[in-house]
Parts: C-alpha cells; structure tokens; sequence
C-alpha cells in the first residue's frame, strides 16, 4: 500500500516517467540519503574523522581546561654547528605536575597525549636530540602561572588535528603542525 509521500512523488515525477518512480520506490531512504553522503539536509560526517588514523584520538584537548601552566619543557634536534630549528616536542606541565605531550605525527597530524618528557639522546651522526626548559623562547612564558580559559582545535578529516589553540587571561597561542612541523605562535 502506497503511503501520501509516496503518492506526492509520483504525481511530481509523473513526467518523467515510470523507472525513475520504480527506482525510488525500490531503493529505501536510508541507502539514497548514504549514497550521496546527505541526512537530514546535511552532509553526512564519521564520528572517527577527527581522529588520526595513524596515531588514533590521543587526549581531549578539553582535559586542559583549568589547568594551570607551571612550565614549558621542549626538545630540539642539533646537529652540527647549526642553530636548533624550533621544537620536535612540547611539553606543557600544570600545577599538579602532570604534563601534556604536543608533537607532530609522521602524517603530518598534531599528537596531544599525556606523557612525561623522555631523555634526550644522541643520534651518533645524525646529531643530538636534546631536551630542557624551553624558558623565554616559547609563547607559552608569557603565560606561565595562568590557567587555561578555552580551547579550539583545526581538524582534517584524512589527517585528524592539525592545530590547537589555548585561550589564557592575557592572550592566545596556537600550536600547529605545517608540513610535519610543530610550529608555535602568539595569537
């Protein structure tokens, strides 16, 4: 038995003819509106297109809310006589001494976990991986003693986060990946 939308639809595709009405009354809603990545008049999103593939969700960038920053730890690869290129690693330790790992996946993702910072070590020629007190070299020391007011992360749906951006009383910074490199700035 033919229910009113179904009756609607033949008599607004009347004249296009009978196959096209035998084609949606065979194929049930669910199957079209999939098809074409559309449900309820928005396009359809997984609910793991904000996870890495590689590297899975890591921690909530949410868990940061309310924590207070009580120093920033970082690594750098040297190698050479050349100046270190920025951090390979951030750590952002809070009050209670725990600390938040942010680094940059091999898929060019941002990783956020929660992890103490490792022992830097040496390469042999490669160069030298070392690891300290990021001190006055960090947006992050202008913010040293604040708690985290709020939180935005960037997402690609293939890549997972590429950024975090933490909100503090006196300003903003932003840590991003950008071309497999973790990149730090004041907002």
């Amino acid at each position: 038995m033919n229910t009113w939308h179904e009756y609607l639809l033949a008599a607004l595709l009347s004249d296009i003819g009978p196959i096209y009405w035998t084609w949606l009354r065979v194929v049930p809603y669910r199957a079209v509106s999939w098809k074409f990545g559309w449900r309820y008049g928005r396009p359809m999103e997984s609910e793991k297109s904000k996870e890495c593939p590689l590297h899975g969700a890591g921690a909530g960038a949410q868990s940061l809310l309310g924590r207070r920053l009580a120093g920033v730890v970082g690594s750098w690869h040297l190698y050479g006589r050349d100046d270190p290129a920025g951090p390979l690693d951030v750590w952002l330790l809070d009050g209670q001494e725990a600390a938040v790992h942010i680094t940059t996946g091999s898929d060019w993702c941002l990783i956020v976990e929660v992890s103490e910072p490792h022992a830097g070590h040496d390469m042999g020629e490669s160069g030298l991986i070392t690891v300290g007190a990021m001190g006055d070299s960090t947006p992050f020391a202008d913010h040293l003693g604040e708690s985290v007011l709020a939180v935005r992360e960037d997402h690609e749906p293939n890549t997972g986060r590429i950024a975090l951006e933490l909100s503090f009383p006196t300003g903003r910074v932003r840590c991003e990946s950008r071309a497999g490199d973790l990149r730090l700035t004041a907002v």
